[in-house]
């Protein structure tokens, strides 16, 4: 058995870390995290954790710091990993990872030779950093969860953006896969929502000149619905946004797109909001600053269920109960 729990962020998503404190009626622990002037990451536990039961709260991807400066995935990947160090040294009891967004997932596979398998790399790290146990969401692909050598429990936001969406009680909608790689996905989803199922097919023809063009063919109808675009993220949203405008093309009415993690990296809010969506759903797994707020854009909060999840990997409930329906 372990001691009481500890509760610590870094600089990655303290808002979501402070809703997490409060659904779980347990304090952040206070501690200093920063670069020195060199770019250094420091990291100082203001409190013993001696023998406690320690989460440390951490989504690899873009932020901002406390004083407003800009954090990259590199920067809190390495917070994460030095937090976990300083946890050890202080001989915690155990160490539990909670990285709602798991960076670097996409490079998980050798899909073309001479690449490295990231996802790996950055297991291995946060495993050799001392961490006993690793609690995130929703994975881009499943696999990564066999790259760890600990106890990894992977929760989804699967049920609370069904939910959502259920009670929008959106009449005549499908929900559409927005390319081959997302329809297992989206197929849940629809099964989940008793809906239909729409496949957007993205081909590379070769022209008669050699040069290559990308054709696009969809597998259902979708004229005179409501389209609901599911998948795990949007980063640019180049793929999803073109999705959009081709169910446009196809007779579509309302369409709406829902993710786990909304990373909106360089032009995707521009995209979005210039897209043919009418609501954009995801949850804040990630940090958004200011800026990458507009209009369209909707936030479900992840803090009570990751809260919950952590009281049952305390107490030494079943997590996965918590799934079963």
């Amino acid at each position: 058995m372990y001691g009481e729990i500890a509760l610590f962020s870094g600089n990655g998503n303290l808002e979501l870390a402070q809703e997490i404190s409060a659904a779980l009626a347990v304090p952040l622990c206070p501690a200093d995290v920063f670069k020195f002037s060199n770019q250094n990451i420091f990291c100082r536990l203001k409190t013993s954790v001696r023998g406690k039961d320690v989460f440390i709260i951490q989504p690899i991807a873009m932020s901002y710091d406390r004083r407003g400066a800009m954090q990259t995935v590199n920067d809190n990947l390495m917070e994460l990993l030095i937090m976990i160090d300083t946890a050890k040294r202080d001989s915690a009891g155990r160490i539990t990872a909670v990285v709602p967004y798991y960076g670097y997932g996409r490079t998980d596979k050798k899909d073309q030779p001479r690449v490295p398998i990231t996802a790996r790399l950055v297991a291995d790290l946060i495993t050799t950093a001392g961490a006993n146990r690793f609690l995130t969401i929703d994975l881009h692909a499943g696999q990564i969860q066999g790259f760890f050598n600990i106890p990894v429990d992977e929760i989804t936001a699967f049920y609370s953006i069904r939910d959502y969406i259920r009670e929008k009680n959106i009449p005549n909608a499908v929900v559409v896969a927005g390319d081959i790689g997302a329809t297992k996905r989206s197929r849940n989803f629809a099964q989940a929502l008793d809906l239909p199922l729409v496949v957007i097919e993205k081909r590379r023809l070769q022209k008669p000149d050699g040069s290559k063009t990308e054709v696009l063919n969809i597998i259902g109808d979708v004229r005179g619905k409501n389209c609901i675009i599911y998948d795990d993220e949007i980063d640019t949203a180049g793929t999803v946004v073109q999705a959009m405008d081709f169910l446009k093309q196809c007779g579509a009415e309302d369409i709406y797109t829902c993710v786990t993690h909304a990373i909106l990296s360089g032009p995707a809010v521009q995209r979005l909001i210039e897209a043919p969506v009418k609501e954009v759903v995801a949850t804040n797994t990630v940090a958004i600053s200011p800026d990458k707020d507009f209009a369209k854009l909707t936030r479900l909060s992840v803090a009570p269920l990751i809260a919950e999840v952590i009281r049952r990997v305390h107490l030494g409930i079943s997590v996965g109960e918590l799934f079963d329906e």
